[in-house]
């Protein structure tokens, strides 16, 4: 046999050895890696809160479960019943007391309380000047719905002498009260025990002696 096929022959059988050896070693390493791949996942098996998960070729199907809606009660609604609001009766206002200001007048504290009369509030406070007002004084403002009192009429019946009641009015003095009753202011004041005649007041409850005067006749001009 030449001496070139003897180095080729040998080569060969070289690397067959090498191959063999190679081999036991190549499966026993994948042997060990096997096992130790297998010890840990049994270790992860017993202390884990869950089992690790199998390889999906290994896995079964585990059927999902439908969730059915379970039909609930229906609730009952509450029927609110309304409770009708009172109706407000309004409340009818009283008098209120007023204390005058700077630069009040008569008219403008009427005006602002929607009295179309300032004769109204003289009387309530038995004012004979209109202007006599002073700062600080207190007025009392009628309530909604006063009148002025209305003049006392003159009975025809009545006879010399007789005694009628006459409410004051504004402006009032007792000669114009006397001569709306054929009487006298001196015949009136002591009726009343009036001792100054510029004394009395709108609203003053008089005691009138009716015809104990003369009419003056008045000659026109």
């Amino acid at each position: 046999m030449p001496e070139t096929e003897m180095k080729a022959a040998d080569v060969i059988h070289a690397y067959r050895k090498r191959r063999e050896r190679l081999v036991p070693l190549l499966l026993g390493g994948l042997a060990i890696v096997l096992l130790v791949v297998g010890v840990f996942m049994i270790i992860m098996w017993l202390s884990g809160d869950k089992s690790p998960q199998l390889p999906a070729i290994f896995a079964s199907d585990t059927p999902t479960p439908t969730e059915t809606a379970t039909p609930q009660k229906p609730t009952a609604t509450a029927t609110i019943t309304l409770t009708p609001e009172p109706s407000q009766t309004p409340t009818p206002s009283g008098p209120v007391t007023y204390m005058v200001e700077l630069g009040d007048t008569l008219w403008t504290i009427a005006a602002e309380f929607g009295i179309d009369d300032i004769r109204l509030i003289m009387s309530v406070n038995d004012l004979t000047d209109p202007d006599a007002i002073n700062v600080g004084q207190e007025l009392i403002i009628p309530e909604e719905g006063t009148v002025l009192p209305t003049e006392t009429p003159l009975p025809a019946t009545m006879t010399v002498g007789q005694k009628i009641e006459y409410r004051v009015l504004p402006g009032d003095t007792l000669q114009s009260i006397a001569a709306k009753f054929n009487s006298t202011a001196e015949a009136i004041a002591e009726e009343n025990e009036i001792e100054d005649p510029n004394t009395i007041g709108v609203g003053q409850l008089l005691i009138i002696p009716v015809y104990i005067a003369t009419p003056t006749p008045t000659i026109e001009s």
